[in-house]
């Protein structure tokens, strides 16, 4: 059996929230290890263009990641990166985590930041042209579209306010919806309806995404009675949900409905010593911005937190 490795805390995920919760524990000379399961930057690696960073005016996603995890390792962060993990036990005092090739962390507290995925439609031409003309975020990506026609697939809340949005980039907006109604608030609809912009494929599906380099057209079909059609456009945005990366903290009474992690205001969760930050927390807005946000308040508070059980154990002693 390998020997336990000990730190004052693990971070859970190398997104934007997890690099600067890293970034932050450092250099508050707390002893850190981030444990990724992917390539450091998470979601944010698959940005092509990152334009509303604050203090960078244009910058890949992938490149940002490169500079925040360059930053953390030189402040001490210890990175593991494409990681599998086998087990993880974090509702005793002492958080463990065990990788698939035998290798056990433990640490006094522990940053959850396994960030989230956009729901896929699984549609041929999805996975091929996602950041070359499909985009999961208006927020982002909207002003690439200036003056062109693009698509928007949901009827829900973020479907309808962001098609509404990203009429002030596009020059039209088609939005397909599987249902002949929408599962959103009246207001969103009834903004939606009224934008000139708009034009509605109701009761309708997206059945392929096609194109060349970049994204040329979308194909749908009718679900009532078969009918089927092909819109021409330069962007498709997909809000059909969304899905944190918390299948297996599941057993624990730290989740909502929804999946996702239920936090305070300083990241804390109903859990002693274990904190969450990012896209996997329950949380409306997810941008760059906000995770870096959420992994600089955990970071403070596990910092905290690891300082007032170092006093403790002196007391003692």
């Amino acid at each position: 059996m390998k020997a336990v490795e000990k730190f004052d805390v693990i971070v859970l995920g190398g997104g934007p929230a997890g690099l600067a919760a890293g970034i932050y524990l450092s250099r508050a000379r707390v002893h850190t290890l981030i444990i990724s399961e992917g390539m450091p930057g998470g979601q944010m690696i698959l940005t092509h263009r990152v334009v509303n960073y604050p203090g960078i005016e244009d910058v890949s996603g992938y490149q940002l990641a490169h500079v925040m995890k360059k930053q953390a390792e030189s402040f001490g962060t210890r990175i593991i990166a494409n990681a599998v993990i086998d087990s993880i036990d974090i509702d005793k005092d002492e958080k463990c985590v065990v990788l698939s090739d035998g290798r056990t962390f433990c640490a006094d507290a522990i940053i959850l930041a396994t960030g989230g995925r956009p729901r896929s439609l699984n549609v041929p031409g999805e996975d091929t042209f996602r950041g070359r003309g499909i985009s999961y975020c208006a927020t982002c990506d909207g002003e690439f579209f200036t003056d062109k026609a693009i698509v928007v697939v949901g009827g829900g809340n973020s479907a309808l306010e962001e098609a509404v949005s990203l009429t002030k980039y596009a020059s039209e907006v088609h939005l397909i919806h599987q249902f002949d109604h929408f599962q959103a608030f009246p207001y969103a609809v009834e903004e939606a309806r009224n934008n000139p912009k708009i034009k509605f494929y109701l009761s309708s599906i997206v059945t392929e995404f096609g194109g060349n380099d970049f994204l040329e057209y979308v194909k749908y079909k009718s679900v009532l009675d078969g009918t089927e059609g092909e819109l021409r456009v330069n962007g498709a945005f997909i809000f059909i949900g969304y899905e944190p990366n918390t299948q297996f903290l599941r057993h624990y009474p730290i989740l909502n409905e929804r999946g996702e992690i239920v936090v305070d205001e300083n990241m804390r969760t109903k859990l002693s010593g274990v904190f969450a930050a990012g896209d996997a927390i329950t949380k409306r807005y997810r941008q760059i911005t906000t995770a870096v946000s959420d992994g600089t308040i955990a970071a403070l508070a596990a910092t905290e937190y690891v300082n007032e059980k170092r006093k403790q154990l002196k007391m003692v002693s």
